[in-house]
């Protein structure tokens, strides 16, 4: 109860404050390539049901939906969307999802469910335990995945082996020792990893 009004308060207080800035970006999405400003993508939330995550367009429309990961410079990226995954300045919508009570600011990042397919059983059920969050551990250590991702010979393959492994040990842990403090904490140091 009392993550829920910490995300609800906090998030709609966000999207207020930022008003402004979220208007100036939706524009320059809006004139800086065709299409939508907002991307949405059905993504796995608690209990295993599907909700639409939110986000700041940042690829060409026409771009193929199947094509799930994003790796190193990729073409499909607009210019302005450069600097949105940058700055992570995306992913300020899912404020919204927050609001709507679909995500919490911190949780397990929510997949697609392509890849849920591939959690083990028993960690695929703790993890989904949970509301996903906008940030949590696994995204801090993981904030250049595309890069990452960009200097693999198969990304797929490195994304399915060596990654999404090590996002579900965080993932666990989070759902494991997760606290109110420990949620602050992890907000701090997102905000400070944003900020380097």
């Amino acid at each position: 109860m009392m993550k829920r009004a910490f995300d609800l308060t906090a998030a709609a207080l966000g999207v207020l404050l930022l008003l402004p800035l979220l208007a100036a970006i939706a524009l320059w999405v809006k004139f800086d390539s065709p299409g939508p400003v907002l991307f949405r993508q059905l993504r796995v939330g608690r209990g295993g049901q599907l909700f639409e995550i939110l986000k700041f367009r940042t690829m060409a429309a026409a771009t193929d939906p199947r094509r799930q990961l994003t790796v190193g410079r990729d073409p499909r990226i607009t210019r302005a969307g450069h600097v949105l995954r940058k700055y992570k300045l995306d992913e300020l919508p899912q404020l919204f999802n927050v609001v709507g009570g679909s995500m919490s600011l911190v949780g397990p990042r929510p997949e697609v469910p392509r890849y849920v397919a591939c959690y083990p059983p028993d960690l695929r059920d703790l993890v989904l335990s949970v509301q996903p969050g906008v940030t949590d551990l696994a995204a801090i250590l993981y904030k250049d995945e595309s890069s990452i991702l960009g200097q693999a010979a198969d990304p797929e393959r490195a994304y399915i082996e060596t990654i999404l492994p090590t996002k579900l040990e965080y993932y666990a842990r989070y759902v494991r020792e997760r606290s109110f403090w420990g949620d602050v904490r992890i907000i701090f140091r997102t905000l400070g990893a944003l900020a380097h």
